[in-house]
């Protein structure tokens, strides 16, 4: 909702209206339709994260043969709250007493996004041969909607920065979870393949955690987006869920059926950003952002395994909490993997608040070099 639209109560009630006019329910029905039936098939392979993959595989699938799929904003809003609430309810307060350990590995996001950017943003200028600002901004390792937006206002393509965004998270959540299967220790056979392992039954849990839970996310989510947090819709859910976990007011975590739906809807929409794009764009842009995906993602892991060597910190956990995905992405998939997703998911809100911060102050300072550096080249040829 725009600026001009905010007001008296009485000039909302036509908002919500048109919104519910505005959803293309058919689309929606064939989206979800769609991905539940991916989830379901791949829940059934045993394939980590298997509802939202299975969710994205189909969906992107459906969108790219130009099916009309469409997931509403609004609702891919609430179930990112509900992930949020499910991974604050991994920080217990055992964790309070690792948080020291983890000083290293959060200063070496600040390396990390520094040699991903320069890198990525060398790749897209050699090799993809893309204009500066375009380069810059979807060569950043985090904050789709910040890069995508900023982007746009400095003069950049920014079609061409979401695609490649949401092109390198689908192609991350896809490789990570297949490729941590090859890893030694990662045992597919003695992991618990059921809902169970998403989260408890839906009348295991009491109405007292119920309505915790879900304060979590209707108080949460409208306030972190009030004060600007980034990732508000996933991170202030997660906060507040986080808080009452740590103090030991609730245990209880979302049902794992609920947990299920909420990865299927997510999962859906990643997919439905490529609806409506010509196919031969899409196949375009994937080839360049594979390449960028390859370049982050050994950067991921070169930078993962000097702190593991300085630390001693888990080399898995460490290349899932530097893996240029989304923040709700990525966790998701330390949580499938059986990994530490308190751990992940407080190194990607960093990372995000550092590409956030630093990206546009540091292109700001590039762009007025490069103009200073072009006056200064006209100046000598007048000369």
């Amino acid at each position: 909702m725009s600026p001009r639209d905010t007001g008296s109560a009485p000039a909302q009630q036509p908002s919500r209206t048109s919104w519910r006019r505005r959803v293309d329910w058919r689309g929606l029905a064939l989206a979800l339709g769609l991905g539940t039936a991916g989830g379901v098939l791949f829940f059934k392979l045993h394939v980590p994260l298997a509802f939202m993959i299975g969710s994205m595989v189909f969906t992107t699938a459906a969108a790219m043969a130009g099916l009309p799929v469409s997931v509403p904003k609004k609702l891919r809003a609430s179930m990112v709250a509900i992930l949020g609430i499910m991974l604050g309810s991994s920080f217990t307060p055992e964790l309070l007493g690792r948080l020291g350990e983890w000083q290293l590995s959060l200063a070496g996001l600040l390396v990390y996004v520094a040699v991903a950017a320069l890198v990525g943003l060398a790749y897209l200028r050699l090799v993809a041969r893309y204009d500066p600002v375009t380069s810059y901004f979807a060569a950043m390792p985090g904050g789709f909607n910040e890069m995508v937006l900023m982007g746009g206002a400095m003069g950049g393509d920014d079609r061409t920065i979401a695609l490649n965004h949401s092109l390198r998270i689908l192609m991350v959540v896809l490789l990570v979870p297949i490729a941590f299967q090859h890893l030694p220790g990662f045992e597919t056979q003695a992991r618990d393949w059921s809902l169970n392992s998403l989260g408890p039954a839906l009348g295991a849990l009491p109405p007292a955690d119920w309505l915790l839970l879900a304060a979590c996310g209707v108080i949460g989510a409208p306030v972190a987006q009030r004060l600007g947090i980034p990732a508000g819709l996933l991170v202030g859910p997660m906060l507040l869920s986080a808080a009452i976990h740590l103090s030991g007011l609730t245990a209880g975590k979302p049902p794992g059926l609920v947990v299920a739906s909420a990865q299927v809807v997510v999962g859906a929409a990643i997919g439905c950003r490529f609806a409506g794009l010509a196919l031969g764009r899409i196949l375009r842009t994937a080839l360049v952002a594979a390449g960028l995906t390859l370049v982050l993602l050994t950067v991921t892991v070169a930078v993962a395994f000097l702190v593991h060597t300085a630390t001693g910190l888990d080399l898995a956990a460490l290349i899932l909490a530097y893996a240029p995905g989304g923040l709700a992405e990525m966790s998701l998939v330390a949580l499938s993997l059986q990994a530490d997703p308190a751990f992940v998911a407080t190194h990607h809100i960093v990372r995000i608040i550092l590409v956030v911060i630093l990206a546009p102050a540091a292109f700001r300072l590039w762009h007025r070099r490069a103009q200073r550096l072009k006056a200064e080249a006209r100046g000598r040829d007048k000369g």
